[in-house]
C-alpha cells in the first residue's frame, strides 16, 4: 500500500516524452505554414482586388510559393526562355530566419537536459518544414506558372536556411550564445574580453554602416526620379499596392546597395553596368522604380558625400574598441582592431551574395554587389579608420592617468611623472 502510494497516480510523462514524433513533425509544418501566410496575405489580397481575366486561385496559389522559394534563396526561371530570377527579396528572408529562430528556441526549451534525446524533436520540425517546401516545389514545377522551380537547388536553399535558423535558434536557446572564438595568439596580443569586445565593435560597425545606408537611399528617394517612374507604371490601385510590397520586400537589398554605393566599390546593373560615388553608366533597365534611384551617368560630384557613411560607421567600432581598450597595451588594441576588420568579411560576403542575383538572362544576369569587392571595402575601411581610431581613443581615455586607464599605462605615466620631478 505504501508503494503504490509513493506512485504518481496518473503517472503522467515528462513534457519532451509526451510529444510524439508526429506532433514535432506537425510544429515544423505549422512553422512553414506560417512563414508562407506572409507571402500568401497580401498575393492574395491583390488578387481579389484584381482579379485579371487569365489568373485563377492556383496561378495565385504557384506565384506564393515561387516568392517563398525565392525568399529562401532559391534560384527560380520564368517564362518561355526560362529566364533565370534569383534577387531573393531579402524582407521575407529575415521574417522566415527570425520565425525559424523563434521555433528553435522552443524546442531547446523542452529538450534541455534530456541527453540525445534533445535532438529528436527539432530533427521531426526541421522534416517538417521541408515536407512543406518539396509541395512548394511541386507547385511551382507547372510550366504554366509564372515563377518556375528547380527542384534540386530550390530544396538545397530552403534546408541551408531552415536548419541555420533552427540551429542558431537551438543553440541558443540551450544558453550558447553566439560568440566569436577565441584566436590562437599569445596573451601579450589577445587579452582576456577582447571576443566580446570584437563582437561589439563588429554590432557597432554593421548596423551605423547600414544606418549610412539607409540615409543614402533616402536621399536617393528624396532626389531620384522614382515617384515619376511609379506613375508611369501604376495604373490603378492593386498595381501601387504590388509596388509598394514589392519595393518593401527588397528594401534590405537596396540597403545593401545603398552600404556598397557608400563604400565606393558600387554596385552591378547589368553586366555592362555599375553604380558607384566615382561615375555611373547603366544600359536599358527593366521597369521598377528602385532602379529608378540610380544616379544619371555623370562623373563624381557631390555623390562623394556618401562616404560619410562608412567614417561614421568606423568611427562607432572605433569608440567601442577605444573603452574596452584602457586596461590594453597598445599591441592588444591594434590586434583587436585588425581581428574586428577580419570578422567583417563573413558577414560582408553573405549580404553581398543574399542581396544580388539575376533578374534575367543575358546583360541582367549580374545585379547588385560584389560579395569579395563589399568585403575587401569593410575591411579597408576598418583597417584605415577604425585602427587608429582605437588606438587613439584609448589614449585619450588614459591620458590622464585616471580610473579608466590601463594598469600599463598608468605604470608609464607614473613613471614619467617621476623622472620629472627628479629632473625638476
Amino acid at each position: 500500500m505504501t508503494q503504490l502510494m509513493g506512485r504518481p497516480i496518473l503517472g503522467l510523462p515528462s513534457d519532451l516524452e509526451s510529444r510524439s514524433t508526429l506532433t514535432d513533425l506537425l510544429t515544423g509544418v505549422r512553422t512553414a505554414l506560417l512563414t508562407l501566410s506572409v507571402v500568401a496575405a497580401p498575393v492574395f489580397g491583390l488578387w481579389v482586388l484584381a482579379p485579371y481575366g487569365d489568373d485563377t486561385a492556383g496561378d495565385a496559389a504557384r506565384a506564393v510559393c515561387g516568392l517563398w522559394l525565392l525568399g529562401h534563396g532559391g534560384p527560380l526561371v520564368r517564362g518561355p526562355g526560362a529566364a533565370p530570377v534569383t534577387v531573393a527579396p531579402l524582407l521575407l528572408t529575415v521574417v522566415t530566419a527570425v520565425l525559424l529562430s523563434r521555433a528553435g528556441r522552443r524546442q531547446a526549451r523542452r529538450a534541455r537536459g534530456r541527453g540525445w534525446l534533445r535532438w529528436r524533436s527539432p530533427l521531426a520540425v526541421y522534416a517538417g518544414y521541408l515536407l512543406v517546401a518539396a509541395v512548394a516545389v511541386a507547385q511551382c514545377a507547372d510550366p504554366q506558372a509564372l515563377l518556375r522551380s528547380r527542384a534540386l537547388p530550390d530544396l538545397a536553399a530552403v534546408a541551408l536556411l531552415a536548419g541555420g535558423a533552427l540551429g542558431h535558434g537551438l543553440w541558443a536557446g540551450l544558453g550558447r550564445p553566439l560568440a566569436l572564438p577565441r584566436l590562437p595568439l599569445p596573451p601579450a596580443l589577445w587579452p582576456d574580453g577582447a571576443g566580446p569586445a570584437v563582437g561589439r565593435a563588429l554590432a557597432g560597425w554593421l548596423l551605423a554602416l547600414t544606418a549610412g545606408g539607409g540615409v543614402v537611399l533616402a536621399t536617393a528617394v528624396l532626389l531620384g526620379s522614382a515617384g515619376q517612374h511609379a506613375q508611369r507604371l501604376g495604373g490603378g490601385t492593386a498595381d501601387w499596392l504590388g509596388m509598394l510590397l514589392a519595393c518593401l520586400a527588397v528594401l534590405p537589398n537596396a540597403l545593401v546597395w545603398s552600404a556598397g554605393y557608400a563604400l565606393g566599390v558600387g554596385f552591378a546593373v547589368g553586366t555592362d553596368g555599375h553604380a558607384g560615388p566615382f561615375g555611373t553608366r547603366t544600359g536599358a533597365l527593366p521597369d521598377f522604380p528602385l532602379l529608378a534611384l540610380l544616379p544619371a551617368d555623370r562623373g563624381p560630384d557631390w555623390h562623394l558625400l556618401a562616404g560619410a557613411a562608412p567614417v561614421a560607421a568606423a568611427a562607432a567600432a572605433a569608440l567601442l574598441l577605444g573603452r574596452a581598450a584602457t586596461r590594453w597595451t597598445p599591441a592588444q588594441t591594434a590586434a583587436a582592431a585588425i581581428a574586428t576588420a577580419l570578422a567583417a568579411i563573413p558577414p560582408a560576403l553573405l549580404a553581398g551574395y543574399l542581396a544580388g542575383g539575376a533578374l534575367g538572362p543575358g546583360r541582367m544576369s549580374e545585379l547588385g554587389p560584389v560579395g569579395w569587392q563589399f568585403a575587401l571595402a569593410q575591411t579597408g575601411w576598418l583597417l584605415a579608420l577604425a585602427l587608429p581610431g582605437a588606438l587613439l581613443h584609448r589614449w585619450w581615455l588614459g591620458r590622464d592617468g585616471g580610473p579608466g586607464a590601463g594598469p600599463v599605462l598608468r605604470a608609464r605615466l607614473g613613471a614619467y611623472r617621476l623622472v620629472c620631478r627628479l629632473a625638476a
